[in-house]
C-alpha cells in the first residue's frame, strides 16, 4: 500500500501479554489526510495498540503497515515521518524544557524532514523554538521540567511530537492534565496541523473531544475493535424528529400513535419531515421551542454498541 493508500493498516493484529489478551484480531485502517478518533475505556487495549504500531512491542500474530511498509521491519525507514507522544511524556527533569528538546533533536538518527531546516545548531534551536511556541511554552522554555505542571509536561510532549513536522501524528491521551482552556488550544493545533496536511490518530477515552475533532472512530472494546465508521455516518439524522414544547400533553394527543418517546417537554416523533411536522402543531396552537432531526451523540452511538455488543456474548 503506498501513495494514496491508508496510513496506518493492521490486519488480524492480536497481542498477548500471557493468558491476557490485550488486543483481539483487530483490521485499523488509518487513511491519509484524517484525524482518527481511537476510542475506548481504559485497559481496553488502545495504548498496547499504538505501542504496537510504533514498534515499541512487538505483535504475537498479525500484520501492521506504516506508510505502506511492513512494522516493525521497516521502522528505521518510516518513524522519523511519525511523531508521537505516548503514555505521557518523559523529560530529564533537572533540565529545561528547551535542552531536552535540543537534545531530542540531535539524537535523531535520520535528516529532518522536508522544509524542517537542516541539521545545524541553528537549524535546530529554530526547530525546538517554534515547537515550544506552537504549544504556548516559548516563554518557559528556559524553567527547569521539575517545576512544570502535569499540563505543561503534556504540552512538552506534544512539542517533541511535532519537532520534525511529522507526515503521521499519534497521540495517545494528549490532553490529559489540561485546563479547559488548554484542551482548547490542543484541540485548535490539531486542527491546524490536520489543515495543512497532517495525518493524526488521536487516543482517547473524551467523547466529546473526538466528537469535536475527529473525522472518522475506531471503537476498541476489550482488545476488540467493535465500530470503525465516520463520524458523520455515525451521527447521521435517525428518521425520527425532536420537538420540544411547554405544550407536551397537548402535542403527544395531536400526533397520538406518532410518538416514540417522551421525557418531559422533550418528545421524538416518527417522522422525517420536520416543515410538516411544525406547520400541524403550529396550526393546532401548540407552541414549538425546538424542533429538528434526531441525531445521536457519539456517546449515545458508542454506548449502543458496547450494549449490543455485551448482550450478544450474553446470548451465546
Amino acid at each position: 500500500m503506498t501513495g494514496s493508500g491508508p496510513v496506518i493498516a493492521t490486519r488480524a493484529l492480536v497481542k498477548h501479554f500471557g493468558p491476557v489478551r490485550a488486543v483481539d484480531g483487530i483490521d485499523l485502517t488509518v487513511r491519509r489526510g484524517e484525524i482518527y478518533g481511537f476510542l475506548g475505556a481504559n485497559g481496553s487495549g488502545k495504548t498496547t495498540t499504538v505501542r504496537l504500531l510504533l514498534g515499541l512491542v512487538l505483535a504475537t500474530s498479525g500484520e501492521i503497515e506504516l506508510f505502506g511498509r511492513a512494522m516493525p521491519r521497516s521502522a528505521g525507514d518510516v518513524l522519523h515521518r511519525v511523531g508521537a507522544l505516548v503514555e505521557g511524556p518523559a523529560a530529564y527533569g533537572h533540565l529545561s524544557g528547551t535542552t531536552n528538546l535540543m537534545l531530542l533533536d540531535a539524537s535523531a538518527r535520520l535528516p529532518a524532514g522536508p522544509g524542517s531546516g537542516g541539521r545545524g545548531r541553528a537549524a535546530r534551536r529554530a526547530r525546538v523554538s517554534e515547537a515550544m511556541d506552537v504549544v504556548g511554552l516559548g516563554a518557559v522554555g528556559r524553567r527547569r521540567v521539575s517545576a512544570y505542571s502535569l499540563g505543561m509536561r503534556q504540552r512538552l510532549g506534544i512539542a517533541a511530537a511535532l519537532l520534525r513536522q511529522p507526515e503521521l501524528l499519534v497521540l495517545d491521551e494528549p490532553t490529559n492534565g489540561l485546563d479547559p482552556q488548554g484542551i482548547r488550544e490542543v484541540r485548535q493545533l490539531l486542527v491546524e496541523l490536520n489543515r495543512t496536511g497532517t495525518t493524526i490518530l488521536l487516543s482517547s477515552h473524551l467523547l466529546a473531544e473526538v466528537e469535536q475533532l475527529c473525522t472518522r472512530i475506531g471503537l476498541l472494546d476489550r482488545g476488540r475493535l467493535v465500530l470503525q465508521d465516520e463520524v458523520a455516518t455515525l451521527r447521521a439524522p435517525t428518521g425520527r424528529t425532536l420537538v420540544v414544547t411547554p405544550d407536551a400533553d397537548a402535542a403527544h394527543a395531536l400526533l397520538d400513535g406518532r410518538v416514540a418517546t417522551r421525557a418531559g417537554d422533550r418528545l421524538l416523533v416518527e417522522t422525517t419531515d420536520a416543515a410538516a411536522l411544525n406547520a400541524r402543531l403550529v396550526a393546532a396552537g401548540i407552541r414549538v421551542v425546538e424542533l429538528g432531526p434526531e441525531r445521536r451523540t457519539l456517546e449515545e452511538v458508542v454506548a449502543a454498541r458496547t450494549r449490543e455488543r455485551q448482550a450478544g456474548e450474553v446470548a451465546r
